[in-house]
């Protein structure tokens, strides 16, 4: 019996927004300038292509030779474009409008620069929810990409040789083609002899025509991003294969694909962060979610703000698409950064104070205190909004998990730390991650010393972050909301009671302590709001830290943990975005200074910075202790 192997290789690449330069030109001289340079050597190899709209703008500027080189690719039909979103979001969890939106963006660039129309879309990470049928349809794409173990999880049975077959999906009764991807064949070719490969795949075939999608560039193949690829010799090895088997492109067999099964697909991701579903990311992980919730926030001040205003409008949904990169949406590694790299996060927020900013021009803004569900977890969050600050607080631990600065386009409260962390600021592998919020309450035993300090407070402590305050007051009119926390007997120091008093001011935020004993006994104790703040950097280049006594200020080490004796306040001022925080106290406090970072690949990657002030506290029963903090922000 005749058999033909059709075999489409494919390659991928995308790198997020706020990834290193040099990432950037160490991909394009060890992944796409050999594999494109070999493909030109080999015209019997055919390629699909899916490089994001990042990694296309970035060869665009620094690179242009190439695009010549690819335009005659396409030109010879040797090379298809795959389309997508333009910055490699992860369809299911973004608006539907923003979905088309980015789709549309990445396919204007490719008919714009190659003269070509994509027809198939390459999903990012493999994330898929079955209400993608519509909106990849309603662009124009005829077909996608799901891995082979994703047929399987549908239920589809492979052939007798073991290979699955493309079929049809449908959703609200649009229908579009699904090819297998075989990742685990790409990843052999790279381990073993491509042509031995290639002879058990025609010998196995039952079938009189095998359709098979291989990833063998770009990171698609994982393992395979330190050093340069040598497509020289796997492209000379594949071009000796049998000639019933032919390499081409998802397009052309495409228009002769018939009969073909219908089939329903579950969502699931499969990005290597264990198949998991494509929300259950953002709920593990709490900067992500984060990001998410933001997102959510900015998409629909865009489309309540700017009705009418087309202009405006599409250029904050760009700033707002950049921030939907899949980046966030991975933890990352060395050679492809994540959600456990600053610089990501960072570049996400910016991109959507960039968006935010644009909803606020052209009026004057009226600072505000707002109550809605910010976060997406079912409560409430009290935002405090002027021209300059945006600051969310929630009502577990009633501290500031979100700190805005628009002027830099900055949000100082983008802090992560492992959720196993000890206490010691970089030990400790991570398997997850933790949003640390700024003045969180610790009620600390009265021989605590400051070096006994770390991420986790110190034994025998009280930590009230983890217990919901109650609010007792809202003052929109002088935007103050008062909370309170009444007093837990069970607890270490249960007997004391907390009210927390938050307060927007003229670009600055104050918040007042007063702390009740309802015991019978007197209590001493150390009470501790601890305060991570997140900056560019540590070091002279990123960040100087002063202490504050009796108006004359003196230098403290930013570069490890150091103690601060009897100051009263703090200046952290920050080089890179040429801003001044100002912490200061109506008392006078010592305490503990250090940064937290997390383990990358044998380095430390930092995440924020952390002060935790320490003031004794002698309360007899029934009596007041207050103290009151401002937090401002200069530039």
């Amino acid at each position: 019996m005749d058999k033909r192997i059709n075999l489409v290789l494919c390659a991928q690449g995308h790198f997020p927004s706020g990834t290193a330069e040099e990432n950037f030109e160490a991909f394009y001289n060890n992944e796409i300038k050999p594999l494109v340079s070999a493909l030109d050597k080999y015209p019997r190899i055919n390629m699909a292509f899916h490089y994001s709209g990042v990694i296309l703008y970035w060869i665009e500027r620094h690179h242009p030779e190439l695009f010549m080189l690819l335009e005659d690719l396409l030109s010879r039909k040797q090379v298809e474009f795959l389309g997508g979103g333009f910055y490699n979001p992860i369809l299911p969890i973004i608006p539907m409008t923003d979905k088309i939106g980015q789709i549309e963006m990445l396919t204007t660039y490719l008919r714009k620069h190659f003269g070509k129309k994509p027809q198939g879309c390459w999903l990012p990470a493999m994330a898929w929810e079955q209400n993608l049928v519509g909106p990849l349809t309603s662009c124009g794409m005829s077909y996608t990409f799901l891995e082979d173990h994703q047929f399987s999880a549908a239920g589809i049975k492979p052939g007798e040789d073991g290979n699955y077959f493309p079929c049809i999906t449908e959703d609200q009764g649009k229908l579009i083609t699904v090819f297998p991807v075989a990742g685990a064949i790409g990843r052999k070719m790279w381990n073993g002899n491509p042509l031995k490969i290639l002879s058990e795949i025609y010998s196995s075939a039952k079938a009189p025509e095998t359709v098979m999608v291989i990833p063998v560039g770009g990171s698609l193949v994982p393992g395979k991003n330190e050093g340069r690829r040598d497509y020289d010799k796997i492209f000379g090895e594949l071009s000796k294969a049998d000639p019933q088997i032919e390499f081409t492109t998802a397009a052309r067999l495409f228009k002769n694909l018939t009969a073909l099964k219908k089939a329903y697909f579950s969502g699931v991701w499969s990005s290597g962060e264990n198949g998991m579903y494509p929300r259950q990311f953002l709920s593990d992980h709490s900067e992500a979610d984060g990001i998410y919730a933001k997102m959510i926030y900015v998409h629909t001040l865009i489309n309540n703000q700017l009705r009418g205003d087309k202009t405006r409008k599409r250029t904050a949904m760009e700033e707002l698409w950049k921030a939907q990169d899949s980046g966030v949406s991975h933890l990352g590694s060395s050679a492809y950064p994540g959600l456990l790299h600053s610089p990501v996060r960072k570049a996400a927020y910016r991109s959507l104070l960039e968006a935010e900013k644009i909803t606020r021009e052209k009026k004057k803004f009226t600072p505000s205190l707002s109550v809605f569900d910010f976060d997406l977890d079912g409560e409430g969050e009290y935002i405090l909004q002027d021209d300059k600050l945006n600051c969310f607080i929630k009502m577990k631990g009633a501290g500031i998990f979100e700190l805005d600065y628009l002027p830099c386009t900055w949000n100082y409260m983008d802090t992560l730390a492992p959720a196993d962390s000890p206490t010691a600021a970089t030990a400790g592998s991570f398997s997850g991650s933790e949003r640390r919020c700024a003045f969180v309450d610790w009620l600390f035993p009265e021989n605590t010393a400051p070096e006994a300090l770390g991420p986790n407070g110190a034994k025998g402590g009280r930590y009230c972050s983890v217990e919901k305050y109650e609010v007792s007051e809202i003052d929109r009119v002088r935007r103050k909301v008062i909370f309170g926390l009444p007093p837990k007997p069970a607890l270490p120091f249960g007997d004391i009671g907390i009210e927390k008093t938050w307060q927007l001011k003229k670009n600055s935020l104050s918040v007042e302590y007063a702390l009740k004993n309802s015991g019978p006994k007197e209590i001493n104790f150390i009470f501790s709001p601890s305060i991570d703040l997140s900056f560019p950097g540590t070091g002279d280049a990123f960040l100087r830290v002063l202490a504050v006594r009796d108006e004359e200020k003196e230098s403290i080490s930013a570069e490890e943990a150091v103690t601060v004796k009897n100051a009263k306040a703090l200046e952290f001022q920050d080089i890179k975005n040429e801003a001044i925080i100002n912490l200061e106290a109506n008392r006078n406090f010592d305490g503990r200074l250090f940064h937290l970072c997390t383990p990358d690949c044998g380095k430390e990657e930092y995440q924020s910075t952390c002060f935790i002030p320490m003031f004794p506290v002698s309360l007899e029963s029934g009596k007041n202790w207050k103290v009151s903090f401002s937090l401002k922000i200069t530039s």
